[in-house]
């Protein structure tokens, strides 16, 4: 994915757009359609079954598949040389295929040899292909296998087995597979690691795991997902296995890992890119400082806070917390400050950088933001069958809350900046604020290690 892809999105979609339109316009001119406006006008139903786009997609088909029969035979039906061909036609046989717009009768054209079988709709093809994608997206929302079934049944009339669903939905396993061990950049300037709990059945037990999740920022300041990992827990020994298949796939050096204040992390992610640095996400450590404030005073704590993570330097930060150490809230909630003073070394790295690189390696927000999005969509869940489904969905999930909001934003093109309403894209593709100034300070503070990316 790259920065320009909202671009060309939106003109394909303009073109097409504009082709349907002609095409429906010369339709409605020609008087092709006038019968069936009539029949809409008499009441009769459009979707579903019985409905008038059922029937029109039966001609369709039906009138595709005779025009490939007369193909492979080499002559039309009623050719009075018919007799003179090696092959000729052999009736019909009836099968019903299940569609976005209900379950169609189709009579399948045949041949007396046997040899002709119609592409359009293959042999043992029981759904026509925009239904699968239908059931994928309802799937990447959320809904349960039983959720969509009884959504198919309910809106368009065509009753599929869990079975069949789950079948459909496990199709694109293999391009999961193919995405989680896809080739990766050499250089990622800034990555951010953090893992979201999921429930999944473990033997004829519920339990909790960790989905691991890795975002970089490329060179251009894009963003991408590098990968979806599942495990029992979110521990220090796991991200290290995490940052070693990241190497393997190509990703030879991290200049900063934003990540929490999980024990032993720091090591885990040395232990592969030696000389990256580890920033402690300032927003993490602050929800750890306030845990055991009371609602009454976290005003406070946070105004006294500040003066800390906004220091202009080291040494101006730690005369802050001593400050707020000394402070009737410092000696109040001892643990605020003992929080701050633990994870010192790996929040200090922050201050050594200008504004604009502070910015970006603040938090991990990029990834939390994704981490609520998702949590939304697993929740309806209850529980996984598997570590598989769970990474299936989670996959399916991001491509799916991206597209949502790039069709948002085709919506308000035109409109006035201070009239759209239409979120950014949320990671997968997003591109960094101020990158250039960002990078630019990089280079300043890595060049023996960027400049030959540039």
């Amino acid at each position: 994915m790259t920065i320009n892809d909202d671009v060309s999105v939106d003109d394909s979609r303009a073109d097409r757009r504009q082709k349907q339109t002609e095409m429906a316009s010369e339709l409605v001119a020609s008087g092709a359609l006038d019968e069936v406006f009539a029949r809409i006008d008499a009441g009769e139903p459009v979707g579903g079954q019985d409905g008038l786009l059922s029937s029109l997609l039966k001609a369709t088909l039906e009138r595709g598949m005779n025009a490939e029969l007369t193909e492979h035979l080499g002559y039309e039906a009623g050719d009075p040389e018919a007799a003179s061909f090696p092959n000729s036609r052999n009736g019909f046989s009836a099968k019903t295929v299940a569609s976005e717009v209900g379950d169609v009768d189709l009579a399948i054209p045949r041949d007396r040899d046997g040899t002709f079988t119609p592409m359009l709709v293959r042999k043992g093809q029981r759904r026509l292909d925009g239904l699968d994608a239908m059931i994928v997206s309802l799937y990447a929302g959320g809904m349960t296998v039983r959720d969509i079934a009884h959504h198919l049944a309910s809106t368009i009339g065509t009753e599929l087995s869990h079975e069949t669903i789950s079948k459909v939905t496990e199709e694109v396993a293999d391009e999961v597979a193919t995405w989680q061990h896809r080739d990766l950049d050499a250089l990622y300037p800034v990555m951010y690691l953090d893992a979201i709990v999921v429930k999944i059945r473990d033997g004829a037990h519920v339990r909790n795991k960790a989905a691991h999740l890795a975002v970089g920022v490329d060179m251009d300041g894009v963003k991408h997902v590098l990968g979806i990992w599942i495990q029992q827990s979110e521990g220090a020994k796991f991200w290290a296995s995490v940052c070693a298949e990241l190497r393997n796939r190509g990703v030879q050096d991290v200049l900063i890992v934003c990540c929490d204040g999980l024990t032993g992390f720091a090591e885990a992610v040395e232990a592969t890119w030696p000389h990256a640095t580890v920033q402690t996400c300032v927003v993490h450590l602050i929800r750890a400082s306030m845990r055991f404030v009371s609602y009454s005073d976290r005003k406070a704590v946070v105004r006294l806070l500040k003066p800390i993570y906004q220091a202009p330097t080291e040494h101006a930060a730690a005369d802050a917390l001593d400050a707020f150490a000394d402070s009737d809230m410092g000696r109040k909630y001892v643990s605020a400050v003992k929080t701050f003073r633990d994870a010192w070394e790996r929040f200090i790295p922050f201050l050594a950088f200008p504004p604009e690189l502070r910015r970006v390696i603040y938090t991990t927000n990029s990834i939390e933001s994704l981490n609520y999005q998702l949590r939304k969509v697993t929740k309806n869940r209850g529980h996984f069958p598997n570590d598989a489904a769970a990474m299936k969905l989670l996959w399916l999930a991001i491509g799916n809350i991206e597209d949502k909001r790039a069709r948002e934003r085709i919506k308000e093109q035109g409109l006035p900046s201070h009239k759209r309403k239409a979120a950014g894209r949320l990671v997968e593709g997003a591109v960094t604020t101020n990158w250039k100034r960002a990078l630019e300070q990089l280079s300043l503070t890595y060049p023996e290690r960027i400049d030959h990316h540039l």
